[in-house]
C-alpha cells in the first residue's frame, strides 16, 4: 500500500499514527500545536522519534466549566479571549496531567511511555509549553527533515490531537501539506508561538513525580490503600444497603448478614454462581432468602426434604415467607419432575446441601446440570473446603464453562484441577501419608487462592467477631463459646480386638466386592465412565462395610446378614445363567448411601429392574471371586458370633452417668451415621434412663419430626419437655435449629460417602 498519502482519515490503514511513523522516524526535529494533549498520545508514537533531535510540543490551556458557561452566554458576536498568567496556565495542566493518570490503565505500557517522557525533558530532547491565550485552537504537526534529505519537512494539520483518539481511534480528516511554502509558514507561525509561551517542562516532571501513582516516594501504606482500593472499588461503588420491603419481627439487622448478600449479589453478577459457605449458625438460609430478595426474575430452591417442611421453623418455605420473597420449592429426590415441568420461568436456582451435587458420573447431577443451565446458581454448603478437586470442580461447572472459565487467571478449569489431581498420582494415602498430607493441603490452598475466593462467601465465627463486632455487642448478641471436643474412649477385651483386626483384614485385603462391581468382570470392556462408576462402587460398599463395623456393632452385623443373602442370591441365579445388573439403577445407590438406608441399596441391587447378561458374558474369575467373597462374608459372620457385648455402648452409657456435664439435666443431640445404630442407641439409652431419649432418622414420620422441634428447637412456638436425649442419623445435621441443647456428641467419626 502506498505510503505517500495526502488525505489521512484513521480508517483501515491510513492512521495518523501510521503516517508519523513513516515521517517522523528519520526527521530532525517534530513540532506539534495542539488544543489537547494527552500523554497517551506520546505512548503511541515515541519510537518512531528515538533519533529525532528535538521534539516540541505547544498546548493551548482547556477552559474550566465556569470559563464555557461565560463563553457561551456571551452575546458578543466576537469571540472573548481569557489570557491566564504563567502560574494559572501551569496549574491547570498540572490538573489536566494528575486527572489523565488518574484515569489511565496501570499498566507497563503506560508507565514507560511516562518514564520516556521524563527522560527526554531532562535530556532537553522534549520540550512542553502551554500557550496561556484561551483563543488558540489548532492541530497542527511540522515535520522538518534532515539535511540533504528529499525537501525541509512536511506539515500534516485537521481535525486530530495528539490523544490515542486522534492519532488512531476516532474518525479524523487530515491533510498533509508537501509544498515547501506551506512548510515555511507553518514553522514561522510556530517559532512565533513558542516564543510566547510559558515552559511545562519542570512542572510535569514535578507533577508525575509528586501527585501520580508514578511517584517515586509513595510510601508502603500508601501502595497498601490503592491496593484495597482497586480490589474493592466495584464494592465501594455499590449501594451499602441491602433493600428487603419486608422484615420479620424481631429480626435482627446484622451487618455481618447484610455484608454477605451484598458480595454474594456482587460475585453473582461477575460469574454466574456464588458459594453461600458460612460456617453452621450463620444464618446461610437467611442470608440466601436476603439475597433472593435483591434478584430479579423467579426463584426455585432444592433442598433436602426436612428443609422444607414447613412445620420446621427453619425451612426456606417459612425463611421466603417471613422475608415475603416470592419463591418455588422443590425435593433434591424430584428433579426429574422439575424438568418435565420446564425451568424456563427460573432465573435464579438456590441448592441447599450442594455437597450432595457433587459427582458427575451420576444421573442426579446430570438432572440438576441441565436444570442449572443459563441460570444463576447460589450453591448453600458449609463444606466445600472437604471436597476434592473433583468435586469442588463439579459444583462450579454448575455456573460455569470449565474450559472458557470468567474467573480471573483460571481460564481452562479443567487443566487446573487436572493439574493438582496429577500431584496426588502414585502417592499412598496409607504409605506416603506425610507427603500425601502435604500435597493435599498444598492442592486445597491453592483451590482457596486461585479459585474460591472469586466464588465464596465464607467467614468463621472468629472472623465475625473480629470484624463485627461493634455491631453484635450494639445488638446485644454473642456467639456461645464452643468448648474444644472431648474424645471418649472404649477398651476392647482381648477376644473382641482379634476379632475387630481380623475382620478389618478380610473386608480390607482379601474381600474383592465382586457382587458390587460386575460390569468389570465382563469379557468385553466396559467405557471408561462406567468403569469408574463401578470401581467407586467396590469402593463406597466397602466404606459402607466398615463404617459400620466402626458405628456399632449391632449394625455391622445386621449389614454383614444383608451382604450375605445378597451374594447367595446372585451366585444362585449366576449358575442359572443371569446376571442382573442396572446401569441406570446404580446411580440410586449412592444417593442411598447418603441417606444412610443400606437396606434399600440390598433392595434395589437385588431387584429384577435390571439389564439382564448371559453368564457366559463373564471371565471365569468372576464367579471364583463371588464364592471367595461369600466365604469370608461366613467366616466374618462366625467371628462375630464370640463377641457378646458391645464395648463401645457400655462405655456411652458409663459417660451419661458419670460425666458431670452429660449426667446434668442439660439437653444432649447425639448423632451416629447409620439408622440402625440409633435405633439401638435408643433403645437402650430408654432401658438405662426411661423415656428419655427420642430417635430421628430419614424414614421418622411427621409426628417425630414435630416431637424433636418442640423438644429441641429454641424457635418452636410450642415447647416441650418431654425428651432429653435425641439421637439422630445427620438427617437433621443441617437446616434444623436445636439450640436448646448446647452439648453434642458423635457416636461415629462423620463421614462423606463421595
Amino acid at each position: 500500500m502506498a505510503t505517500d498519502l495526502t488525505f489521512i482519515t484513521n480508517e483501515a490503514n491510513q492512521t495518523l499514527k501510521d503516517r508519523f511513523n513513516v515521517l517522523i522516524k528519520d526527521a530532525r526535529f517534530f513540532d506539534v500545536l495542539v488544543g489537547y494533549f494527552f500523554t497517551s498520545g506520546f505512548y503511541a508514537i515515541y519510537p518512531a522519534l528515538e533519533k529525532t533531535e528535538k521534539v516540541r510540543i505547544l498546548v493551548g490551556i482547556s477552559t474550566d466549566r465556569k470559563t464555557y458557561d461565560l463563553l457561551t452566554n456571551a452575546k458578543e458576536e466576537k469571540q472573548l479571549e481569557f489570557v491566564f498568567s504563567h502560574a494559572e496556565a501551569k496549574q491547570v495542566v498540572e490538573n489536566q496531567v494528575v486527572e489523565e493518570l488518574e484515569l489511565s490503565q496501570d499498566s507497563e505500557y503506560v508507565e514507560r511511555g511516562v518514564v520516556k517522557f521524563i527522560d527526554w525533558i531532562r535530556m532537553k530532547k522534549l520540550e512542553i509549553k502551554a500557550y496561556p491565550s484561551q483563543n488558540i485552537h489548532a492541530k497542527v504537526y511540522i515535520v522538518t527533515f534532515k539535511e540533504g534529505d528529499r525537501d525541509l519537512g512536511r506539515v500534516i494539520t485537521g481535525s486530530s490531537n495528539l490523544t490515542q483518539s486522534g492519532l488512531a481511534d476516532n474518525l479524523e480528516f487530515n491533510v498533509e501539506l508537501k509544498n515547501s511554502v506551506d512548510y515555511t509558514f507553518a514553522r514561522n507561525k510556530f517559532e512565533e508561538l513558542w516564543r510566547d509561551a510559558v515552559d511545562l517542562s519542570e512542572k510535569y516532571i514535578e507533577t508525575i513525580n509528586t501527585k501520580t501513582w508514578l511517584n517515586q516516594d509513595i510510601t508502603p501504606y500508601q501502595l497498601y490503600l490503592k491496593l484495597l482500593y482497586e480490589y474493592f472499588k466495584d464494592e465501594l461503588g455499590q449501594t451499602d444497603e441491602v433493600f428487603a420491603s419486608y422484615l420479620p419481627e424481631n429480626f435482627m439487622k446484622l451487618e455481618y448478614q447484610e455484608q454477605a448478600v451484598l458480595n454474594a449479589k456482587k460475585i453473582l453478577e461477575e460469574y454466574g454462581g456464588v458459594f453461600i459457605s458460612d460456617v453452621v449458625g450463620l444464618g446461610k438460609t437467611y442470608i440466601s432468602t436476603l439475597l433472593a430478595g435483591q434478584l430479579d426474575g423467579r426463584t426455585l430452591v432444592i433442598a433436602p426434604p426436612v428443609l422444607l417442611d414447613r412445620d420446621n421453623p427453619g425451612s426456606w418455605p417459612n425463611a421466603f415467607s417471613d422475608f415475603r420473597v416470592a419463591g418455588d420449592f422443590e425435593s433434591i429426590g424430584k428433579l426429574e419432575d422439575i424438568l418435565k415441568k420446564g425451568t424456563d420461568k427460573y432465573t435464579n436456582i438456590i441448592i441447599d446441601e450442594a455437597h450432595r451435587f457433587r459427582t458427575e458420573t451420576n444421573v442426579t447431577y446430570e438432572k440438576l446440570a441441565e436444570i442449572c443451565r443459563g441460570k444463576r446458581v447460589i450453591l448453600v454448603t458449609a463444606t466445600p473446603y472437604n471436597n476434592s478437586p473433583w468435586d469442588i470442580l463439579s459444583e462450579i461447572k454448575l455456573f460455569q464453562n470449565a474450559k472458557k472459565s470468567t474467573i480471573p487467571n483460571q481460564p481452562d478449569l479443567n487443566a487446573f484441577f487436572s493439574g493438582l489431581v496429577k500431584r496426588l498420582k502414585g502417592l499412598d494415602r496409607q504409605k506416603d501419608n506425610e507427603e500425601y498430607l502435604r500435597v493435599i493441603k498444598e492442592n486445597s490452598k491453592e483451590i482457596r487462592e486461585k479459585v474460591l475466593k472469586y466464588l465464596m462467601v465464607r467467614r468463621t465465627r472468629t472472623e465475625i467477631i473480629n470484624y463485627f463486632g461493634d455491631d453484635l455487642r450494639n445488638q446485644n448478641l454473642r456467639f456461645a463459646e464452643i468448648a474444644n471436643p472431648e474424645p471418649l474412649f472404649y477398651e476392647l477385651n482381648d477376644e473382641e480386638d482379634n476379632v475387630f483386626s481380623s475382620t478389618m483384614e478380610l473386608l480390607a485385603q482379601q474381600f474383592t466386592y465382586a457382587r458390587y462391581t460386575p460390569l468389570l468382570y465382563l469379557k468385553e470392556p466396559v467405557d471408561q465412565l462406567e468403569e469408574t462408576a463401578q470401581k467407586n462402587m467396590g469402593k463406597f460398599m466397602k466404606i459402607l462395610l466398615i463404617k459400620r463395623l466402626e458405628s456399632s456393632f449391632f449394625a455391622f452385623q445386621n449389614s454383614i446378614g444383608r451382604f450375605i443373602n445378597s451374594y447367595e442370591l446372585f451366585i444362585k441365579e449366576f449358575e442359572k445363567g443371569n446376571v442382573y445388573t442396572s446401569k441406570k439403577h446404580i446411580y440410586k445407590i449412592f444417593e442411598y448411601l447418603e441417606d444412610d438406608n443400606d437396606e434399600a441399596i440390598q433392595r434395589l441391587i437385588d431387584s429384577g429392574k435390571a439389564d439382564r447378561f448371559k453368564s457366559s458374558e463373564f471371565k471365569p474369575e468372576f464367579l471364583t471371586h463371588l464364592q471367595n467373597d461369600l466365604a469370608i462374608l461366613k467366616k466374618v459372620q462366625k467371628l462375630w458370633l464370640k463377641v457378646g457385648r458391645d464395648p463401645k455402648l457400655l462405655a456411652f452409657l458409663g459417660q451419661l452417668s458419670k460425666n458431670k456435664i452429660l449426667k446434668s439435666d442439660s439437653k444432649l443431640i447425639v448423632f451416629t451415621e447409620s439408622k440402625e445404630t440409633a435405633e439401638y442407641l435408643t433403645a437402650n439409652v430408654n432401658k438405662a434412663y426411661k423415656d428419655q431419649a427420642i430417635c430421628f432418622t430419614g424414614g421418622s414420620g411427621e409426628g417425630i419430626r414435630e416431637t424433636v422441634i418442640s423438644n429441641f428447637d429454641a424457635k418452636a412456638k410450642k415447647q416441650a419437655d418431654k425428651y432429653r436425649i435425641l439421637i439422630s442419623t445427620e438427617v437433621l445435621s443441617e437446616g434444623v435449629n436445636l439450640h436448646r441443647s448446647n452439648i453434642v456428641i458423635n457416636y461415629d467419626i462423620p463421614w462423606n460417602p463421595t
